[in-house]
């Protein structure tokens, strides 16, 4: 499947969410655990800022560099905040909202097929933990790479490309977290996993463009895994 058909079943995954109850009531507690997470972490950076920037650097008597420390001050900030977000993220991604969109994936699996294919055997906790372990590598190695290459373009003339390619690689795994769901919990090797990856690259682009879109895309990525379920059926099956 190709770029248009990514695009195609993200806005497929959404519809469908937002008219079954029980998916749209797991979408938007997904996004609650997220915004929750980002305040109380936000509010602990604020709460501590002046600390933070005295360990950096005392403000300076010199009148002229008062000015800078007040532009590092802010920069800070901003900087801070940033890094809150995406702590934020990855906590409530791998503590929490795996869970969430694991259950989000079966309840879709079960109103298409009728059934819900799992190898996961074991109590509730067995599987949570088996899914917070699936969600490390899932969560954080896009977050890595992202960094990578936005700091890569600070220091290279191409940096609005870097930018632009940074942010599509962000969208494609943010994807992947989502269309890895049903395989994860079959079971499937890694390996094979992230070859399905590779398979359909386009694909992932395309579904993953839409969590690129400001403000709208906290919606897309709530629902993105009914979306994702919905993929996999149809190219897949219960394999």
């Amino acid at each position: 499947m190709g770029l248009f058909a990514g695009i195609r079943y993200n806005l497929k995954g959404m519809a469908l969410g937002l008219k079954t109850p029980s998916l749209l009531f797991l979408g938007l507690l997904r996004f609650v655990v997220v915004l929750a997470l980002t305040l109380v972490l936000s509010g602990m950076v604020l709460y501590w800022h002046d600390e933070i920037l005295a360990a950096i650097w005392q403000m300076p008597e010199n009148s002229w560099l008062v000015y800078l420390w007040h532009l590092t001050a802010w920069l800070l900030s901003l900087v801070l905040a940033a890094l809150a977000m995406v702590v934020a993220y990855l906590i409530a991604q791998v503590l929490f909202c795996a869970f969430i969109m694991d259950y989000m994936s079966r309840i879709t699996e079960r109103m298409v097929t009728g059934t819900c294919a799992s190898q996961s055997q074991g109590s509730w906790i067995s599987l949570l933990i088996y899914l917070i372990r699936q969600e490390i590598p899932r969560a954080v190695l896009p977050v890595i790479i992202s960094l990578v290459l936005m700091v890569l373009g600070f220091f290279t003339p191409l940096g609005l490309l870097v930018l632009v390619a940074s942010s599509v690689t962000a969208g494609v795994f943010l994807a992947w977290d989502n269309t890895d769901l049903m395989p994860a919990r079959q079971m499937v090797p890694f390996r094979e996993r992230l070859g399905l990856l590779r398979e359909n690259l386009l694909f992932h682009v395309g579904f993953g463009l839409l969590f690129l879109i400001p403000w709208l895309n906290i919606l897309f990525l709530s629902f993105a895994p009914v979306g994702a379920t919905l993929y996999y059926i149809d190219t897949y099956g219960k394999r």
